[in-house]
């Protein structure tokens, strides 16, 4: 029965029941049978790729720390002689200070002491306190909040790029077991075929020997077997080559070797191709990629018209001077201000602002394109999904009806009603057949796997966790 596809791909990965048959006569006991879903579970704590491809979530932890103007309270100190060489003698020189910034409101407030000697009165003590507010660029931390949501969404897309680049190559690795199994199956049938040609070689030869068998049929014969023995060893070739892959994925090294467990028949998925197209452009994570990347260019476009503005700061301040280190005569004294810094022309923070404004355009109409060119390899890989399961259910067609034929041509020759040739020619058609299938089968799982990871459904940031 045909059912839906959902949004984490090991519930769709489950096993029907039961196994391929052993590779042959005489296959080793200590072989283990392994499904797609146990697969995907010990790649997963096994293959160090998967670790590699997470540790970038720990990068993303410090990245606002690091992008955004620092809150730290800043503490100098300085300290040193002077040594007066008209009055031969030394002093200390002593210099503190303490600021502190705000972040998100732009706010800068600093308090100083310093003690500095004199030649005439001994040494000079100040103290100062100052708080400094922008109040044109980046007015009360207008541009440290626009960079705060321009590094929160810059952590968002990397957070999505991490479950594309973990999807992209838990896909390889479905596509390497897909592979394997079908190459399983292959050797399966190139065991099978070798097997019976070699007992119809052993009939021809018998009957050889009893002078009911030509020469001609004997040589025809072992030539098919040589044949089947050939493709024998090319199937066996070819799915110790995967084994050593998904070995290699397993990190399993010198353990029991394993055979895989034939996957689900993924295309009988259930591809409501409207539907799914729509909750695509909705809910997708490459949609939710596209308009995160077009919010990031809105915002550096704003960050850069706010870049445009003058450096205006207000300043209040409390300031404390006076002989020696106890402040003799002391003055006392409260002030405001303007400061004011405005390059003309502002020709940098003009060019910055002009490339912001065309990235964003940019960045626009290449979404568009995107999702344009998306949508149609969707539809186009729709079309192929149909037409293979069509061409899979001409394939299992063709299976009965050539070894139907195989039957009839094996009783015919039997009683000597049809050549040699018929029927080896019979048994070919069937082999191909069957080889036809699996093929067909493989295409189709494959194309199902490739429409889950393009529709973002094979992996969700929930299985990651």
């Amino acid at each position: 029965m045909r059912h839906k596809i959902i949004a984490v791909f090991f519930c769709i990965a489950a096993t029907i029941a039961g196994s391929l048959p052993a590779l042959g006569d005489g296959a080793p006991a200590a072989e283990q049978p392994l499904a797609l879903e146990e697969f995907i579970r010990q790649v997963c704590r096994a293959d160090t790729k998967f670790e590699e491809i997470l540790m970038e979530k720990f990068r993303l932890q410090y990245l606002r720390s690091a992008r955004l103007p620092a809150g730290d309270l800043t503490l100098a100190v300085k300290a040193q002689y002077d040594f007066f060489l008209s009055e031969e003698r030394s002093d200390p020189e002593t210099k503190l200070s303490l600021e502190k910034l705000f972040p998100f409101s732009g706010t800068a407030i600093a308090l100083s002491y310093a003690n500095t000697p004199a030649s005439s009165t001994g040494s000079r003590s100040e103290f100062e306190a100052l708080i400094s507010q922008p109040i044109a660029e980046n007015a009360f931390g207008k541009n440290t909040r626009i960079l705060d949501k321009l590094v929160g969404t810059e952590i968002d897309v990397a957070r999505f790029q991490i479950i594309e680049a973990y999807e992209d190559y838990l896909a390889a690795l479905v596509s390497v077991y897909l592979s394997w199994s079908a190459a399983h199956e292959t050797l399966h049938i190139a065991q099978t075929s070798y097997a019976q040609n070699r007992k119809l070689q052993d009939n021809i030869d018998a009957r050889r020997r009893r002078n009911i068998a030509l020469p001609i049929d004997v040589h025809k014969v072992r030539l098919t077997v040589i044949a089947k023995q050939e493709a024998l060893l090319v199937a066996r070739q070819e799915f110790e080559r995967l084994s050593v892959l998904v070995n290699t994925a397993l990190r399993a090294g010198s353990a029991a070797p394993r055979i895989p467990v034939r996957p689900a028949a993924y295309q009988e998925a259930d591809i409501v191709f409207a539907e799914q197209c729509r909750r695509f452009r909705e809910q997708s994570r490459t949609v939710a990629v596209l308009r995160l990347l077009e919010k990031q260019r809105a915002l550096e476009l704003e960050k850069a018209a706010d870049e445009l503005l003058p450096s205006i700061n207000f300043l209040f301040g409390y300031r404390e001077e006076g002989d020696e280190r106890r402040f003799a005569n002391r003055e006392t004294r409260l002030f405001a201000g303007i400061s004011l810094q405005w390059p003309f022309p502002g020709q940098q923070e003009r060019a910055a602002h002009e490339i912001a404004g065309v990235s964003r355009r940019k960045i626009t109409l290449s979404n568009q394109n995107t999702l344009l060119s998306l949508e149609t390899n969707l539809k186009n890989l729709y079309a192929e999904i149909l037409r293979e399961r069509e061409l899979l259910t001409i394939a299992e067609e063709k299976i009965e009806l050539a070894q139907a034929v195989l039957a009839h041509e094996a009783e015919n020759y039997s009683f000597g009603k049809v050549t040699l040739n018929d029927y080896i020619q019979a048994a070919n058609v069937l082999d191909e057949n069957r080889l036809s299938k699996v093929s067909r089968v493989l295409k189709s799982n494959t194309l199902v796997l490739e429409w889950l990871r393009l529709t973002d459904q094979l992996v969700s940031e929930r299985v990651i966790e």
